[in-house]
């Protein structure tokens, strides 16, 4: 296998790539594995965050196996990138928040998983890029993500130059959620699982559900198909648990004032 899970709360599994090389590389072995693991831990009702990340500090994932890449048809280039394709999908839907842990380079095939996720954190040292072009073949699957997340003219700065810029500048640009220390980057991490933690579960799947959905439809029809959702949501009993411990707390403290 090349992963490992661990769980350092009940509600928070962090899944670490493993057996990858010293930066991660996606090779087909790896790219499998992932795909197999992220399918058993969808089917655990009890999480409300998944952590991924890479082994060590060089990287999160530097890209695809330029070994593996340089023997590559027509046909069997097909197959590869259809399966990194199915990778980043597994992450992108999978039921429950996904926190990406950035560290060191994350480069192409990298960096498109790491967008799959929905929440990246990264050490304020690391750098991020896509340098395809710089090999011979174009950033495809879910590069097409990044003029929607950061702009035409700032994807097209990383999609055709192949330049990397510093974790840094790629949370100015909205790349990237948020920069801290690498020294604290784990607790940051976990802080944030926490956070997460204290959110109804119910409520945090229908509202990852609910983005995966609205980048499909036109505003309008999104507007229109979240009104169902939001009266679904009180069958589920999480608003009023919620809400009821929120006024309790307030009444609480007026009564200690």
């Amino acid at each position: 296998m090349h992963s490992q899970i661990s769980y350092p709360t009940p509600t928070t599994a962090v899944l670490t790539i493993t057996d990858a090389g010293v930066l991660n590389v996606l090779g087909t072995p790896v790219i499998q594995s992932l795909i197999q693991t992220l399918g058993e831990l969808a089917q655990n009702p009890q999480l409300h965050c998944l952590v991924l990340r890479g082994s060590g500090a060089r990287a999160f994932i530097a890209g695809a196996d330029i070994k593996e890449l340089a023997s590559l048809t027509a046909a069997s280039g097909r197959r590869f990138i259809g399966a990194l394709r199915d990778l980043c999908n597994a992450v992108r839907h999978f039921p429950v928040p996904v926190i990406v842990r950035l560290e060191g380079h994350t480069l192409g095939g990298g960096l498109e998983l790491a967008m799959a996720g929905d929440l990246r954190i990264a050490a304020d040292t690391a750098v991020v890029g896509m340098p395809e072009v710089k090999v011979g073949i174009p950033s495809v699957i879910h590069a097409a993500m990044m003029p929607a997340q950061i702009g035409t003219t700032r994807a097209a700065w990383l999609l055709l130059t192949g330049e990397n810029i510093a974790a840094t500048q790629a949370q100015q640009w909205g790349l990237i959620n948020e920069c801290v220390p690498a020294d604290q980057l784990d607790a940051r991490i976990l802080e944030v699982a926490a956070g997460l933690a204290q959110i109804g579960p119910v409520v945090l799947r229908q509202q990852k559900r609910l983005l995966r959905r609205w980048e499909r439809m036109a505003l309008d029809a999104a507007v229109d198909d979240s009104i169902a959702e939001f009266g679904a949501a009180f069958d589920t009993g999480e608003p009023q648990h919620h809400m009821q411990a929120f006024l309790q707390r307030k009444q609480a403290a007026a009564r200690n004032r």
